[in-house]
């Protein structure tokens, strides 16, 4: 797997000119651990953290409105190609303790950013995701009480527990179908439940 597998975009980054307290509020609102920062030929000239943030601020502060993205980014950035290898970027980032590395073209023109959740995000099957997602539905619509099993394989959701009438099947197989991902859906009844 690449990092163009894996990468987030479009990218929210920063010019060197931006202020200090703006490039704050975007790493706040998109929650980012950093931004990258581009010329105007959209080539990566540093990277505005977190930590570059919390350094700017001095004692709870906060920077002044004179105090630009330029004078507190880390530079230069790291970056990696469209092609290198997630073991590779695994490697920078844990040795290098990077939260996360934008990604540029050959031409090192900023194209996306891989972040510590992206690399974990092929670690999680998507049949993992599914049933997840569906156990919360299905916890949800039960009133919180734990009365079916969910298991899924290639998007095939096989659902199990007790149904108090064939309405509630109809029902269970219906929440099932709003997944992203569920190919199919097959109901097993346990034991009967009467309410």
């Amino acid at each position: 797997m690449k990092a163009r597998d894996i990468m987030t975009r479009p990218v929210v980054r920063v010019g060197p000119a931006t202020p200090v307290r703006e490039a704050i509020v975007l790493l706040t609102e998109h929650c980012v651990a950093a931004l990258p920062v581009v010329g105007e030929d959209d080539a990566v000239l540093g990277v505005f953290t977190e930590a570059d943030a919390l350094r700017s601020g001095v004692a709870g502060r906060g920077p002044g409105p004179e105090v630009l993205v330029a004078t507190t980014m880390t530079a230069p950035a790291e970056t990696v190609g469209l092609d290198t290898d997630v073991t590779e970027i695994a490697r920078r980032m844990l040795g290098d303790r990077l939260r996360s590395i934008p990604v540029v073209d050959d031409d090192g023109v900023l194209v996306g950013i891989v972040s510590r959740r992206d690399m974990l995000s092929p670690l999680v099957r998507q049949d993992d995701s599914i049933a997840s997602h569906l156990n919360a539905l299905l916890t949800d619509y039960s009133g919180h009480r734990d009365r079916w099993t969910v298991s899924v394989t290639g998007g095939m959701v096989t659902i199990g527990g007790g149904f108090t009438d064939e309405a509630e099947r109809r029902v269970v197989a219906a929440l099932a179908k709003t997944v992203y991902g569920v190919v199919g859906v097959e109901l097993w009844e346990e034991a009967s439940v009467r309410t």
